[in-house]
């Protein structure tokens, strides 16, 4: 199959499951979750395989942990989360929450609170470098993340020591939780130029271009931390929920799920 139409039909079927999911709570991160599927992806699928030939070796850490659906269904479809996980996503006796969980099947890093997930993949990347191993860090931030001072400071650190070991994807859906970045932080733009002054590696590209992805990242150097600003929609994938600030937390109801359903198509 056709490495662009597989990734496709792999981002189709991540969405139709995570809705499928929303149906069995109250509410969920849905379109926070939509934004990054074509990046997490990517680096599940393709960047994390590439290197390794056991991409276990690898590290991915969902600093956005409100993303955390993504995450979920892939390591479902991986084995490494089982069905009944996912059956009992916020359920009594379940071992998976609205945000990431360390000690979780493929979970390296809790990740609940905003704004810690970079700074703890600058401390264990920075310690697989002493130890001369090749693992890579990948990371996806969002843009929210990038109003927090640790996250800076994580931003600082990882150029000081010139880890190049870490890639870190930034979901810029243009959104934290229901106010535009671009309304209510303005001096946050422009974001490339903000990075490349911590002489970091970086570049912007459509977040849901697999192709463009895939390229931008192999453009960035390898001596120094790497970023990808991914250009992304919140609630990707479902018409009525791209760009709505209501689908932050929420499901679907019956009617709304249809809907959904008839517009990703079938697997």
């Amino acid at each position: 199959m056709d490495t662009e139409v597989a990734s496709q039909r792999r981002c189709r079927n991540y969405r139709r499951r995570i809705l499928e999911i929303s149906q069995q709570v109250s509410a969920l991160h849905i379109a926070s979750a939509y934004s990054c599927t074509e990046i997490v992806d990517l680096i599940y699928n393709e960047l994390m395989v590439e290197r390794n030939s056991d991409e276990k070796n690898d590290v991915f850490v969902m600093s956005k942990g409100h993303g955390c659906m993504i995450q979920y269904v892939i390591l479902e479809e991986r084995g490494v989360l089982t069905r009944k996980d996912l059956e009992n996503y916020c359920r009594p006796g379940g071992s998976l929450g609205a945000h990431p969980d360390y000690g979780n099947p493929g979970i390296r890093a809790s990740t609940g609170s905003l704004g810690h997930g970079l700074g703890m993949v600058v401390g264990q990347a920075y310690a697989e470098r002493l130890r001369k191993s090749s693992v890579a860090f990948y990371v996806v931030v969002s843009d929210g993340e990038l109003q927090e001072g640790s996250t800076w400071e994580a931003i600082s650190m990882a150029s000081t020591l010139r880890l190049g070991n870490i890639t870190v994807f930034v979901d810029n859906n243009d959104f934290t939780s229901l106010e535009r970045m671009s309304v209510g932080q303005p001096a946050f733009y422009p974001v490339l130029e903000k990075v490349a002054a911590f002489n970091w590696s970086v570049v912007e590209v459509d977040g849901h271009n697999t192709p463009a992805l895939r390229t931008a990242t192999a453009t960035l150097a390898t001596d120094r931390p790497r970023m990808v600003i991914a250009k992304t929609t919140k609630g990707k994938g479902v018409s009525f929920m791209e760009g709505v600030p209501i689908w932050h937390y929420r499901s679907p109801n019956a009617g709304e799920y249809s809907k959904a359903l008839g517009e990703l198509g079938g697997q």
